[in-house]
């Protein structure tokens, strides 16, 4: 492992990405893609569409694309990420998905909490609600992709 410079902690190794749930993997996943740039973000499209259909597809892409811009234009710093083929997680990678997590949840103390540790304080109400948003979505997809196993009935 090589030693992390002060300047990217936020990068440094924590886990791996197959430790996450779902929800986790998931908003992990998307942000990644979403900062590699267009074509990467055309796939966030294709991805929430096909699974929600167009409509509800729309709203989780809008309610992801505000989370990442908060993030970005009122930030405490940059997010740092690994690419998106990279098993690793790092550790604002972790930040991010527990704060998804959480919001989903409806762990809003926790996700508060951890809200304002990636963007200014007065912004953290509106990025938790973002993030519940985005959540449920990666929830409904996550369902959609391994429906619940049905048990037999039993009849005596």
């Amino acid at each position: 492992m090589n030693a992390v410079t002060p300047s990217h902690r936020g990068g440094a190794p924590v886990g791996f990405v197959s430790e996450l749930g779902p929800i986790e993997a998931g908003a992990v996943l998307y942000l990644r893609l979403w900062c590699d740039g267009p074509d990467a973000q055309a796939q966030v499209w294709s991805d929430f569409a096909t699974a929600l259909g167009p409509e509800n597809g729309r709203k989780a892409l809008k309610s992801f694309e505000c989370l990442c811009d908060l993030c970005a234009r009122h930030g405490r710093r940059p997010l740092m990420r690994h690419s998106v083929s990279c098993k690793c997680l790092g550790a604002d990678e972790s930040c991010f998905a527990n704060f998804v997590g959480y919001a989903t949840e409806g762990e809003r103390e926790d996700a508060l909490f951890i809200a304002t540790t990636i963007v200014r304080p007065d912004m953290a109400p509106s990025l938790v609600g973002l993030a519940q948003e985005f959540g449920l979505a990666l929830r409904r997809m996550a369902i959609k992709a391994n429906p619940p196993l049905q048990k037999p009935t039993m009849l005596h």
